[in-house]
């Protein structure tokens, strides 16, 4: 008669199986204490205890030690920018310790591929000369740019050209401010957006005027 196999061993010869097979497809198989420890709340990245103790500084070192005969160097206050865009990117303004600066799209000021004013211009450039006379400035820089369509030597006529014509508003409001005038046009220079792109291209399409901060402010 053939012996009846006893019952327990074939689950013990399955689990065998399963786990050779586990381990030849490269599977991770945990223990109930690694199971256990990754139920566990993970740790925020840099708040994990460090296995090193800190080091500790010596007061005393000489390294730490100004040289004999050594100075600090003047306190002076960093200069900090503050910028104000429009929601589209229209008009926007920077502040400095020292400066301020406005650039305005050309598509707020002029027509396409244009240098003339349109209706909404005098409104915009009149609020900068009234910003200028609070400020009390002496010296107004108005500087023109273009995307990088079209020959460069367009750009720069263009430009210089639509810095001319914000210029001439800004002289008629302030003509009695005694202020000193520096108009360029720089063309498809200093771009301040990508040109790859519409969106780019019609923010280094431009007209800046920038003022250094006056008595007034």
């Amino acid at each position: 008669m053939t012996p009846t196999p006893k019952r327990g061993r074939a689950p013990r010869l399955a689990l065998s199986a399963f786990t050779a097979v586990a381990l030849l497809a490269g599977s991770h198989v945990l223990t109930a204490q690694q199971a256990h420890a990754e139920d566990k709340p993970s740790v925020p990245p840099g708040t994990e205890a460090s296995a090193a103790p800190p080091v500790e500084v010596d007061p005393e070192d000489p390294g730490l030690k100004m040289v004999d005969g050594g100075t600090l160097a003047p306190a002076k206050v960093l200069d900090i920018k503050s910028v104000i865009e429009s929601e589209g990117g229209e008009e926007r303004r920077e502040d400095t310790n020292s400066d301020v600066k406005y650039a305005l799209q050309a598509e707020v000021l002029f027509g396409k591929d244009s240098a003339r004013l349109g209706p909404a211009a005098n409104g915009r450039i009149q609020a900068i000369a009234a910003e200028i006379t609070k400020e009390n400035a002496k010296k107004v820089r108005i500087f023109g740019f273009t995307d990088n369509l079209g020959s460069s030597a367009h750009g720069d006529v263009l430009s210089k050209q639509r810095a001319d014509a914000v210029h001439s508003v800004l002289a008629k409001a302030l003509s009695d401010a005694g202020i000193t005038y520096e108009v360029r046009g720089y063309g498809e220079q200093f771009p301040i957006a990508d040109n790859s792109n519409e969106e780019g291209r019609k923010k280094n399409r431009r007209v800046e005027v920038s003022y250094p901060r006056g008595a007034g402010g």
